[in-house]
């Protein structure tokens, strides 16, 4: 059994051998040799430090510095995504760099970068509040002008008709007034600004009741957003000008401007000094748009020259990482200089971890050499399946029930065949099996592709089970042509049907009057039946049937393999009184119901097997009449009862008695045989106490007698429960059917190219969402419950724990930093 060879068994029926060693590693090779060992990723590490926390162990700095950088790359990471930068996917394996240099170009490029940002961001800031300013003046300047305009019209309206209304006592009335008008004339303070346009009309409120109608106030409407200079978004705002009096009335405005996130700018209500703010400003905006180009320039270079590398440097630092982490596992021995790591690994690798400590030993110039030695346990050890991107997605479906203890017979094999063979009893179509398969085959041409990017949940599940779907698909076709149904309709393809009308008068809609008058059709179910008034009734038979046969054939599979594994465990009470009574039980009453549904399908016979199978039990010793399928059948069915009774004390008596026989020698001195309690995953189960030092006989009897029980009833309900595959098979076809007869055709009769174009798109969206996803997830659903539940459970422990070895490959983008 050991392989002592650098090749895995590659035996998918047990887990490869594993061994507990031990590494007593120099202190100077330590880092290279586990960064070593996670290249070759056949090495899982045992935590010798459980008892101490992440802060105690010995390299908690240097996963410090790890996570300090790790800081600075998802900095980097924040920066480039903004900036629409990705990073490239180059090849950048051949420039090496270290920790230490990293982390001091890190530095280096995150100190440019803060700066960097630290300036540009200043002068977007400054570029956003001038182009505010440029848009007060230009909006503020227009109401000064418009009112200067309007204010020497009504002067001069005033003046003509002071003209064409005056007298002699005119001029020195008016000039009363005049001077009257002047010493009363107040002096109005203003300030002007943004407002975003949301708040515009609550600001104005608030103004008005603020100051109790004491001001006055414009407000213009911006065509276009402006970026504000404190968010730094784009903004829809309207410039305004408030007019007041007063130094309070002013202290109350500037509160309301805060409170209302205004941005208020300085104005000059002459003219002279208007101009010459706007020319000013105009200047400053240009020298800043200059300014900030270049400055977005050595920005978008900066996030290149580190996205160029920024993939390197990230694996870099992922590996370093998970190397000081598992440098955190081993124990440090201060006197020797040395760390000594505990692990599993595989047999076969042996010689290849040898190979890699010299390695690190001899590139480190150390004066020591790495210690490898292998270490004798009662641990159980991790199960390792050699698997490859075919059979990984059928091993993760037996996985996700348990993982099967080491050494267990493993059921993945099997179900490489009997779980898209049971789909493809549901899912018997050939069309629809095409439609599937070409999607599988576009998942797995572009499977390079797809396994570099990041897919949704459904997608990535789908591409996962990849070779699955292809292997279903193909199952399909291949039951497809077993039913002879394509999107529900029959084809001659394989012959001519053997049968035809005796008479013209005759019709598909019944057999009536068809006659054979060929040759058997050669493969699958002849096309003449689809339509027949007979076709239900002998589609239930045959389905039902077949569905009988099937799940027989798997259950004895399942018991099969419950025989190797008590004799791979070395248990021979199981050998004899688990597998052999079982065997008995099942193939004595279903066993015997799949042979005469076999030997009615030969002869022809019109035999009731219900009334079989009943009377089989009520009356054994009745006289089978018009049901005789075969001389001696009677006799038969006597001797098959007996077994099956005789069967379940057979289960249920002699294993407590042996077992308590077996203890009691154990500790009188009378048996020295080697017990296996420790590796029968059957019998060291959680309830089964003769595994422990206190042997409890009526704990082991109960025990067994659930388990017999269990099992016969098991036996039933499992039996019934595949017929499943009859009513989900048949499910499939009338739905197809009804799709297509009540769908297609009845949208062809109505003649009308409109009615037609949407028949059909009716039925390709019915088609796809019903039969090709809804149906194939239900049968999926169903072929799963039917390995797990009712074909597992003969067999199949699953308490095991999976190999998780220290390997770089297994690191992948989405592990943390």
């Amino acid at each position: 059994m050991m392989n002592e060879g650098c090749l895995p068994t590659m035996d998918l029926l047990r887990s490869e051998p594993m061994q507990l060693v031990q590494l007593i590693i120099p202190i100077e090779a330590a880092h290279r040799s586990i960064s070593y060992l996670g290249d070759l990723g056949l090495v899982q590490f045992k935590d010798l430090n459980a008892d101490k926390s992440p802060f105690q162990r010995t390299y908690a700095t240097q996963i410090k510095r790890c996570g300090e950088m790790a800081r600075t790359l998802r900095l980097f990471k924040e920066q480039m995504t903004k900036a629409g930068v990705s990073p490239s996917m180059q090849n950048t394996r051949n420039s090496v760099i270290d920790l230490d240099h990293l982390e001091v170009k890190l530095k280096e490029l995150e100190a440019d970068l803060l700066e960097n940002k630290a300036n540009n961001e200043k002068l977007q800031h400054t570029y956003n509040e001038l182009v505010e300013y440029k848009l007060v003046l230009e909006k503020v300047g227009e109401f000064f002008s418009s009112a200067q305009n309007s204010a020497v019209a009504q002067q001069r309206e005033h003046d003509v008709q002071t003209t064409v209304k005056g007298s002699i006592d005119s001029p020195l009335l008016l000039e009363q007034e005049t001077t009257a008008f002047s010493a009363k004339q107040v002096k109005l303070g203003f300030i002007s600004g943004l407002v975003p346009r949301e708040k515009s009309i609550p600001f104005e409120r608030i103004l008005f009741r603020a100051t109790r109608g004491n001001v006055f106030m414009k407000q213009a409407v911006i065509d276009k957003p402006v970026l504000d200079p404190i968010s730094g978004e784009k903004v829809d705002k309207n410039v305004f000008v408030v007019f007041y009096s007063g130094e309070r009335v002013k202290s109350k405005i500037l509160k309301i401007c805060d409170a209302f996130g205004a941005n208020r700018y300085p104005f000059s209500d002459d003219l002279g000094k208007q101009f010459q703010m706007i020319r000013e400003v105009s200047g400053k905006l240009s020298e800043l748009k200059t300014t900030i180009d270049v400055g977005l320039l050595h920005w978008n270079t900066l996030l290149q020259s580190i996205g160029h590398q920024y993939e390197q440097w990230s694996l870099l630092l992922r590996r370093e990482k998970a190397v000081y982490h598992t440098l955190n596992m081993l124990s440090f021995n201060v006197t020797r200089k040395c760390l000594l790591a505990e692990g599993w690994c595989p047999v076969f690798a042996t010689s290849q971890i040898q190979k890699v400590l010299q390695r690190a030993t001899r590139d480190c110039n150390s004066q020591v050499g790495a210690i490898f030695q292998v270490l004798q346990t009662k641990e159980s050890p991790p199960t390792y399946f050699y698997t490859n991107k075919f059979t990984s997605s059928f091993q993760e479906i037996v996985d996700a029930y348990g993982v099967a203890k080491y050494q267990e017979a493993n059921p993945g094999v099997y179900t490489i065949i009997t779980f898209p063979f049971l789909f493809a009893v549901m899912f018997g179509d050939w069309g629809h099996g095409i439609c599937i398969l070409l999607a599988s085959l576009y998942l797995i041409i572009r499977e390079k592709k797809y396994s570099s990017q990041k897919l949704g949940d459904i997608m990535q599940m789908a591409f996962g089970g990849r070779y699955v779907i292809a292997m279903m698909a193909i199952f399909s076709i291949y039951t497809g042509f077993i039913y002879n149904e394509f999107f529900s309709v029959p084809f001659a393809i394989f012959a001519p049907s053997a049968y035809a009308c005796r008479d013209p008068s005759c019709r598909d809609a019944s057999t009536t009057g068809l006659i054979k008058v060929r040759n058997t059709y050669p493969f699958g179910l002849d096309p003449v039946w689809h339509g027949s008034r007979s076709e239900l009734p002998f589609l239930n038979s045959l389905k039902m049937k077949m569905s009988i046969l099937l799940g027989v054939c798997q259950m004895n599979l399942g018991i099969i393999l419950s025989y190797f594994n008590a004799k791979y465990f070395g248990s021979s009470i199981d050998v004899w009184h688990q597998f052999v009574p079982q065997m008995i039980f099942l193939n004595s009453l279903f066993g015997y119901l799949s042979l005469i549904i076999i030997v009615k399908w030969f002869t022809g016979s019109q035999a009731d097997l219900y009334h079989v199978m009943i009377y089989m039990f009520l009356s054994p010793t009745d006289d089978l009449g018009e049901n005789q399928l075969f001389v001696g059948q009677k006799f038969l069915q006597l001797g098959l009862l007996l077994s099956a009774l005789v069967a379940v004390p057979w289960m249920l008596l002699p294993k407590p008695f042996l077992l308590k026989k077996q203890h009691e020698e154990r500790h009188q001195g009378q048996s020295y045989s080697l017990v296996h309690s420790t590796d029968d995953p059957i019998e060291s189960g959680p309830h089964s106490p003769h595994g422990h030092e206190g042997f409890e006989f009526s704990e082991v009897f109960v025990h067994q007698l659930i388990h017999t029980i269990e099992f016969v009833l098991g036996a039933v309900s499992n039996t019934a429960s595949y017929l499943r595959l009859w009513a989900l098979s048949l499910a499939h076809s009338e739905l197809s059917s009804v799709f297509y007869d009540k769908v297609l055709l009845m949208a062809w009769e109505f003649n009308n190219t409109v009615i037609l174009i949407v028949g059909v798109i009716v039925f390709i969206c019915a088609t796809v969402g019903v039969l090709l996803l809804m149906e194939t997830l239900s049968a999926f659903l169903h072929a799963l419950r039917l390995h797990w539940v009712e074909f597992q459970n003969k067999f199949y422990v699953g308490d095991g724990y999976k190999f998780a070895p220290f390997s770089f490959a297994l690191l992948s983008d989405e592990d943390e930093l």
